[in-house]
């Protein structure tokens, strides 16, 4: 699906907004909600450090990319949100970024990928970004192409454990989903999310 589940937006915009990123890469945009999220809670509500929301509509603190497959999913939506869209398949030209982020959405995308194919994509985001979220289903079920699009078809399932390899990392807890976040401000994000107070547990 072009689209994530609602049931994780809370845990993953929480996550987002205590990031604090100038520069995300959403991997897999699709229909473009988290990117819409992000440009709409970055740019125009104060922010955990006390930034400034910008006062004219075209301005941006932040800016956001995507990375996107298929290209029927690009709408305008996507044009006016995204600063720089790259229509390929991230295998094909994941060499190829060398911009540095601060953020990367994987959201819904690893179970996509082969394993191999999926821990390359890790690899390389860690080396090019502070840090990643990931959100990839407890169970991916079966599911082949969609709307015509080859690269909807399920591939691989993840498990919480199978993100050790890369280092540390947290997941918050989601009755549907992985919801994994890795980087150099794990401990600051993690130290700051409700998901982690006493009360949330």
């Amino acid at each position: 699906m072009p689209g994530s589940h609602t049931y994780q937006l809370n845990e993953i915009m929480e996550l987002v907004i205590l990031t604090n990123p100038k520069a995300i890469l959403d991997v897999g945009c699709g229909f473009g909600k988290f990117g819409v999220l992000c440009f709409e809670r970055l740019n125009y509500w104060y922010m955990p450090d006390g930034k400034t929301p910008v006062n004219d509509y075209k301005n941006r603190n932040v800016v956001i990319d995507a990375v996107e497959a298929f290209s029927e999913y690009i709408t305008p939506v996507h044009e006016y949100v995204y600063n720089t869209i790259y229509i390929n398949n991230i295998n094909t030209i994941l060499e190829d970024i060398n911009k540095k982020y601060d953020l990367v959405l994987l959201i819904d995308v690893l179970e996509h990928f082969t394993r191999e194919e999926g821990e390359r994509v890790i690899k390389k985001f860690l080396q090019i970004s502070r840090n990643i979220i990931i959100s990839t289903p407890k169970n991916i079920g079966v599911q082949k192409d969609s709307f015509g699009n080859k690269f909807e078809e399920h591939k691989t399932q993840w498990c919480k454990e199978d993100f050790v390899k890369f280092g540390n990392y947290f997941v918050i807890k989601n009755p549907f989903s992985y919801i994994v976040y890795l980087g150099k401000d794990l401990e600051r994000v993690r130290s700051s999310s409700c998901y982690f107070r006493e009360v949330w547990k």
